[in-house]
Parts: C-alpha cells; structure tokens; sequence
C-alpha cells in the first residue's frame, strides 16, 4: 500500500457525522479549506455513504445505538474514524472505543487541529492495513508449507519417495497443470483422503 503523503489529502472523501451546528458546520469548513470531498450527515443514517476515507464521529449518548450500528453495518475495511466529544469520562471513553476510534478531538471545534487529526488518523488507519495484510500473507504462507508438508509425508509413505523428491513432483505436477505448488498440494491431500481415507497428519 502506498505511503500517504499530505498532498493526497485533496483525495480524500471525508464525512462528518454530526448536526449542523456551529462545532459541525466548523468541521465542515475546514474540510472544505484543505479541498477535500465531505459530506455532512445527521441524523446517523443507517450506513455510512460509500468509500469513506475518514469519518469524523459526533458522539451523543442519545443517538448512541443509530451511531454505533450505523458503524458495524458500514462496509470493511472501514474508514478512520475520529471522535468528536464535548467531554470526558468513563462512559464517553468507553464509547469512543465501541466505535472504533482512532483518534479523538474535543469541543467546540477549532480549526487548529482538525488538519493534524485527518492526517495521525488516516495514516494510523493505512499503518494498520498494512500491518493486517503483511499478517495475513504470513500466515497464508505458513498455511502453505504446511499443506506442501503434509503432500510431501503422503508421497514419502505411499511411493517411498526422498522428501526432495517428493516436493520436485508436486512442483513439476503444479507446472504442468499451470497451478500453485499449494494447490497441487492440497489436491494430492485430497486425492488421498479420497481413495485410502484419512491422510497422514
């Protein structure tokens, strides 16, 4: 994933969701300033507009279940999410982590630190993608040695193959079907458990 950088903020497609009183329609200025698309929502509706970048989250108790269902309903991975809070406490930080925030500004609104929240919370978010699908390759690949693994001890114990040969015939097989060694692995496991019943673990 490419590394944000600040002249790609004018990118960004940003919602407010908060009334449109004087601290929303400050967010929304500001926005409007830096040159982003922004769309202002209220009341929550049932899911966030589309490709969202950074959403920028009133936090109002009376809307509490519309705000926090409106986010789990939004599509994955969702945006950045920064909280807009007009106090702090217990019950205010545990909603701000129901949501999912990853940054937090306070009110009223000023425009100085809007700017700095957009950025730390977007570049946080794309921190942690990057972060998740570096996570996800490993353990896809883990997966993968264990399956070829697992292909191998059934040539070994069938056809009293070396285990270098083994892994050279399900290289070459997956060559000659144009598929992954993974997958010519799998279908060797597969072909086992089919003709002789459970496969070697």
């Amino acid at each position: 994933m490419p590394r944000f950088r600040l002249r790609d903020l004018r990118d960004l497609f940003v919602v407010i969701v908060h009334p449109s009183d004087s601290d929303g329609r400050a967010m929304l200025e500001q926005m409007e300033r830096i040159g982003c698309r922004t769309e202002l929502v209220w009341p929550p509706k049932r899911r966030l507009p589309p490709n969202a970048d950074v959403v920028f989250l009133g936090l109002f108790f009376d809307s509490r279940k519309d705000i926090t269902n409106m986010i789990r309903r939004s599509e994955k991975p969702g945006p950045a999410i920064i909280g807009v809070v007009d106090y702090e406490n217990p019950a205010m930080l545990e909603f701000v982590l129901e949501v999912g925030a990853i940054a937090v500004t306070s009110k009223p609104v000023r425009s100085f630190g809007i700017l700095t929240n957009l950025v730390v919370g977007y570049s946080s978010m794309l921190r942690q993608f990057e972060a998740q699908e570096r996570i996800t390759r490993l353990e896809k690949k883990l997966l993968g040695k264990k399956v070829i693994a697992k292909a191998k001890a059934i040539l070994i114990n069938m056809h009293g193959f070396s285990e270098e040969d083994a892994y050279k015939l399900i290289r070459e097989q997956a060559m000659y079907k144009r598929t992954t060694i993974e997958d010519m692995a799998q279908a060797i496991i597969n072909a086992n458990e089919l003709l002789s019943g459970p496969s070697l673990s």
